[in-house]
């Protein structure tokens, strides 16, 4: 998934935005982008491709400041990694970060045409963006824009905007995907995990579904789906990393038991639409790859090799394609040569991945879908090899 940081304060947020990145970091993600609405109310976007580190290097050689700002890391779905389709995607002075998949993108993108709007990207994020713009000419605020634009989206979304002809306020929304709200002293804050914002506060609000938040550096207001106000429970964090914690259980097994509603919740987040997966959000030409796999091969260990067991009988009745599954350390790399056409490997065994790949997986046309339960991430050899994270 991608990561969103933003921060409206009485200080420079630059950095916030930048060390909310580096904490998403574990997220895995192909491109980065920040905008800041600078002392003179002018919005200054800057994105690359790459690392947080390759977009701290452009600002340093363009540097920017101010107090209010909206920031990202993209993992490629919709358009591949690229510099134009990172985001943020701006709009005459309109700057929005999203995640999350927009499942009528095309149809607003050709409105969006049609209406005289340029657009510069292949991902479905944009259009918002164009959207927000359009409704700003017939609306009194920018909140009421972002209504009227998410009436119109289908999918899921998580988003943050910002206009330069509302300086210091951010809007924030979520359908499908998670934003929280982070509340610190005269200053404000959204993300996508509260984890890249412990550096700032330790005082969270969930955003439920449907939500908008509405954020100054003074104040915040959450608005329901029904667009009223209302009030959403304060969180204060404790010190304690609830994940490496076991907190009120015996021991981790008896934890992983009774979180596993939780994860599962987590896990379907931003990547379930009205009534499917949206199958975009396991990167960049997913859709294609998946139409052309002919076998799915899954290596596993302990409890994931019997998830495998189970997800064998289902690959095979639901989607009538044949599926096999072998314990990572008895997988005998032949069998991979033998088998024809395009072929799906799901290992969540990182080190049984590393040799897979230079042994084999180089010279096949072999899709990889990494299922990681950790926070490291590896780097495919080749742009064919597709990693979900």
């Amino acid at each position: 998934m991608c990561g969103i940081v933003g921060a409206t304060a009485q200080r420079n947020v630059y950095k916030i935005l930048i060390e909310g990145l580096h904490r998403l970091e574990y997220r895995g993600y192909d491109s980065a982008g920040l905008s800041i609405l600078d002392s003179d109310n002018v919005l200054q976007t800057r994105k690359t491709i790459g690392k947080v580190a390759d977009l701290e290097a452009v600002c340093k050689g363009n540097f920017v400041s101010g107090n209010t700002g909206i920031s990202h890391t993209r993992w490629a779905t919709h358009g591949a990694p690229s510099s134009t389709n990172s985001h943020p995607h701006v709009s005459s002075g309109i700057s929005i970060v999203h995640n999350g998949i927009i499942e009528n993108h095309d149809v607003l993108r050709e409105e969006m045409i049609a209406a005289g709007y340029e657009i510069q990207s292949d991902t479905d994020s944009e259009v918002i963006a164009h959207l927000i713009h359009q409704q700003l000419e017939t609306c009194t605020d920018l909140r009421s824009a972002v209504n009227k634009t998410i009436a119109r989206l289908r999918g899921a979304y998580a988003l943050g905007v910002m206009s330069d002809e509302y300086p210091g306020l951010i809007i924030g929304a979520r359908s499908g995907s998670p934003l929280v709200v982070g509340v610190g002293m005269d200053e404000h804050f959204i993300a996508s995990d509260q984890m890249a914002l412990r550096q700032v506060t330790d005082r969270f609000v969930y955003l439920e579904e449907g939500d908008v938040v509405e954020l100054s550096s003074e104040a915040y207001t959450v608005f329901g789906a029904n667009g009223k106000a209302v009030k959403r429970e304060l969180h204060q964090l404790s010190e304690t990393d609830q994940i490496a914690d076991k907190g009120q259980y015996r021991h981790f097994m008896q934890k992983e038991m009774f979180e596993q509603a939780t994860v599962l919740a987590d896990t379907f987040a931003g990547r379930i639409g009205t009534d499917h997966i949206l199958e975009a959000v396991f990167g960049h030409q997913a859709e294609s790859l998946f139409a052309q796999t002919k076998n799915i091969h899954i290596i596993a260990c302990g409890t994931s090799f019997h998830s495998g067991l189970v997800a064998k009988y289902w690959l095979e009745d639901m989607a009538g394609v044949p599926c096999q599954v072998e314990v990572a350390s008895e997988t005998v790399i032949v069998k991979l040569q033998c088998l024809m056409g395009r072929y799906l490997s799901l290992s969540p065994n990182q080190e049984r991945l590393q040799t897979l790949w230079p042994r084999c997986i180089r010279r096949k046309k072999v899709v990889t879908l990494a299922l990681w339960l950790f926070a490291t991430w590896l780097t495919a050899p080749s742009s064919e090899n597709q990693i979900f994270r």
